[in-house]
């Protein structure tokens, strides 16, 4: 009879403890939006709440609802993020980083990965706090086993 009383409680705090992560990516060719989606899936397939976004829909506030947050961005121009819209969301929220746990990923066409670098030391002098320092980066659009890849970091995102 007694356990009846406390297992609401119990059950609640649970719920209340689950942990949520947010995927923000900007995609222009649909490559970083393959890679978003199975990397989300990969979450789900641990049984994690996940929830996609575009860079218009993410903000300081949001970024305090998630326990986690990867970030999603191809390389563009000189190597660097995309600037009419990912840039811009990255450079507001950038101060509101310091100890959020963080992950990267993106696509690029050329250049050796140096945006991801940038954008990786970036996160850390917020004092962020990262996944993986190399972030999950695919050249042009991510096969079979890189979206196995984005899968398998969502899963181990569930489980950080």
């Amino acid at each position: 009879f007694q356990s009846s009383l406390w297992l609401p409680k119990i059950l609640r705090k649970v719920e209340e403890k689950m942990k949520k992560i947010a995927v923000v990516y900007w995609s222009g060719t649909g490559n970083t939006e393959k890679m978003a989606v199975a990397l989300a899936e990969g979450v789900k397939d641990a049984n994690v709440e996940v929830k996609l976004f575009n860079p218009s829909g993410f903000s300081a506030e949001k970024l305090l609802e998630y326990d986690i947050v990867a970030f999603g961005c191809p390389s563009m121009g000189t190597e660097q993020l995309e600037d009419i819209e990912f840039e811009p969301m990255f450079a507001a929220i950038q101060s509101s980083l310091n100890g959020r746990k963080l992950a990267l990923f993106g696509s690029y066409g050329w250049g050796d990965g140096q945006w991801m670098r940038d954008w990786s030391d970036r996160c850390k002098d917020a004092g962020a706090i990262l996944f993986d320092e190399l972030g999950l980066i695919v050249c042009e659009a991510p096969d079979a086993d890189m979206q196995d890849a984005c899968r398998e970091l969502g899963r181990s995102l569930a489980e950080w």
